[in-house]
């Protein structure tokens, strides 16, 4: 399968799906900068299989039926490396299967981390400065 990354998405999460598949970047294909329409019809020229985004207004931006592939979004808490590793193994599984809809998003599961911060310390007039957490809790809901 052909799949492309947009260019909000860490070009570091390539490697992590590139064994199993045909992974360009945006970058890769010299379009940055390029909108969205405009990108649509480059993939459907290029016979993209599969466009990834971690834009959550795609599909308030572009007529889904008009769509020339697949299109998974990644919705992410914020959207760094580590959090867009957690959607791979459902994306993968995503991918190979065959799929009817044109829009997929992938939803990040909310484990929640939380963490006993201090707010802040006032040192002889200066200005506050942050401490470290003393503990940190993991919850996991099922």
């Amino acid at each position: 399968m052909k799949l492309l990354l947009d260019e909000n998405i860490d070009v570091r999460f390539k490697r992590t799906i590139s064994g199993f598949h045909d992974v360009f970047t945006v970058r890769d294909m010299g379009w940055n900068g390029i909108k969205n329409g405009e990108l649509l019809t480059l993939l459907a020229n290029h016979k993209f299989d599969c466009w990834i985004v971690v834009d959550k207004s795609i599909p308030y931006q572009q007529n889904i039926t008009q769509l020339p592939c697949l299109v998974v979004v990644l919705d992410v808490f914020r959207n760094t490396l580590m959090h867009l590793q957690t959607l791979v193994p459902p994306l993968l599984e995503l991918l190979q299967k065959e799929q009817k809809e044109k829009l997929v998003i992938l939803k990040e599961q909310q484990n929640s981390i939380e963490t006993n911060w201090s707010s802040a310390i006032y040192v002889r007039g200066r200005r506050p400065r942050r401490t470290t957490p003393k503990h940190i809790l993991l919850f996991t809901f099922l």
